[in-house]
């Protein structure tokens, strides 16, 4: 969001450093699933887990999510919803 070469991915590095807890992805490569939470499964046991994306990880923290314009629309209403209902 914003025009080109306006300093965004600048902006976003300099909140990494500052924040006390901060995580940093870009929308190219994440998903709704990694940013959030996804279920695996284990090779040898077979048990499922719950694997914590990017913002659950950053809890009560900052998350950077550079290129945001970049991820697929379903992703991004999977983002809004966390943020909007923290659920």
């Amino acid at each position: 969001v914003g025009d080109p070469s306006t300093a965004k991915s600048q902006m976003l590095r300099y909140m990494l450093r500052v924040a006390p807890l901060a995580v940093n992805t870009t929308g190219r490569g994440s998903s709704g699933v990694g940013l959030t939470a996804a279920v695996t499964t284990d090779q040898e046991t077979g048990e499922r887990r719950l694997e914590a994306g990017a913002m659950v990880l950053a809890d009560r923290g900052v998350v950077c999510i550079d290129e945001f314009d970049k991820m697929r629309e379903t992703d991004r209403v999977a983002i809004h919803e966390a943020m909007e209902q923290q659920t």
